[in-house]
């Protein structure tokens, strides 16, 4: 293996990264110029890059507002950039959002909404349903990321405690088109999960919102319950004819950055193996299983010939049963290098797109095969990290996180262990 284990994991996630960024996946699908105005609104962590694609390939009139997360903002000239808090909402975000509504208002026929979103959007939109408040939506987000649930399942409930999600933000828009533009950072791509489909009809009910929560056991605040036992959270369904005029189009998906990343591996002689784009699970029960493929191909050269990379995305989750500083990704790599057991010849990085894994500005980490015997010659036992969901802590005392500041996308996780 020619290039340096370490560098080539880091070229091939900056590939990944690279292949999502806004100025290369929206302005092929920006649309014609309106008869009317062209409003431009949007949520997530890469809105402000997207935004900054339209403005610079849009040669006529505009204005918009978009929503992202501190940090997160480029500068624009007719959209304005409002930022607010991530992976929990603040008070900036719900005014931001009470006036991205208002840009909508009293539009015409003729008249299209260009709607940029990313994943971050579900928190960065916040407009709670009537009877809630901000803090009750604070108290749900907390609740959601401990539950173990999937993102799909978190999106649903959040879809039916929001007056702007569930294509809600859609009907505002009515009777103009509509046009959303999304980057994926969901398993399977489903626009509805994507910031929790703000444009994007929901066939999911309350009711099934309801048994996401009891089958999680999911401690949400009394006056959520109530919104969800009532019924009164119901979004919009399939067929409305608000949104008849509404369409959607996916601009870049975790397929596009894993295909990316496999091009790197293959110019350097390695051949890669996209194992799925959407694997969902424990992060560390998805650990436990990747380090025994790992082995697999290592010493039985099954199913793949070694020197390879299997690469994979999608998004995993943590249950939350300690008090350290974790995410899914470097969790993940935790279990990953018990599995492995100092395996010579393996290495792996695991990091999300977006720059943040958990909710800390560290995208994730490296592992290789002496990573347990330095940290237990550090006096950092692995095994109380994992416990504890301290692999943030972990990984930065022995100097492997992978640190990239805002990316400006996000298109989910992204897992690559490279086998000598």
């Amino acid at each position: 293996m020619a290039a340096a284990p370490r560098d080539l994991l880091r070229r091939m996630f900056d590939a990944a990264i690279a292949a999502a960024q806004p100025a290369r996946c929206v302005p092929p699908h920006l649309p014609a110029a309106p008869k009317g105005r062209l409003v431009v609104i949007g949520a997530g962590k890469a809105s402000a890059a997207m935004a900054r694609a339209v403005e610079d390939h849009w040669a006529g009139p505009l204005d918009g507002l978009v929503v992202t997360r501190y940090g997160y903002a480029v500068p624009c000239e007719r959209i304005e950039i409002v930022e607010a808090a991530h992976p929990v909402p603040d008070a900036a975000g719900l005014t931001a959002t009470a006036r991205l509504l208002e840009r909508v208002k009293n539009l015409t026929e003729d008249d299209l909404v260009l709607c940029l979103i990313s994943g971050g959007g579900s928190a960065l939109l916040t407009a709670p349903i009537e009877g809630l408040s901000l803090e009750d939506k604070q108290a749900i987000n907390l609740a959601l990321l401990k539950s173990g649930a999937t993102i799909s399942e978190m999106n649903c409930i959040r879809r039916h405690l929001s007056s702007i999600k569930g294509g809600r933000l859609a009907a505002a828009c009515h009777p103009a088109r509509v046009l959303t533009l999304q980057l994926s950072d969901v398993p399977g791509d489903d626009p509805m999960n994507i910031a929790s489909g703000p444009t994007v009809a929901d066939p999911t009910t309350c009711n099934d919102a309801l048994a996401i929560v009891l089958r999680y056991a999911i401690d949400l605040p009394r006056a959520a319950l109530t919104v969800l036992e009532s019924q009164a959270g119901e979004s919009i369904k399939p067929g409305d004819p608000r949104l008849a005029r509404a369409e959607t189009r996916i601009v870049a998906t975790p397929q596009q950055s894993l295909e990316a990343a496999a091009a790197i591996a293959r110019e350097a002689g390695i051949e890669a193996h996209i194992l799925g784009d959407s694997l969902e699970g424990e992060a560390r029960d998805a650990g436990t299983w990747m380090a025994g493929i790992a082995r697999q191909v290592a010493n039985r050269q099954q199913p793949f010939r070694t020197p390879c990379v299997l690469l994979s995305g999608g998004e995993t989750t943590v249950t939350v049963r300690g008090d350290g500083r974790g995410g899914r990704n470097v969790e993940f790599l935790l279990a990953l290098a018990l599995g492995l057991n100092g395996q010579p010849g393996i290495h792996a990085l695991a990091g999300d797109t977006d720059g943040v894994d958990g909710a800390e500005e560290i995208a994730g980490a490296i592992i290789a095969p002496d990573t347990l015997e330095r940290a237990w010659a550090a006096g950092t036992p692995p095994q109380d990290a994992l416990a504890r969901n301290d692999a943030h802590t972990f990984f930065e005392r022995l100097g492997d996180s992978v640190v990239t500041g805002p990316t400006l996308t996000n298109v989910n996780d992204f897992r690559a262990i490279l086998i000598a």
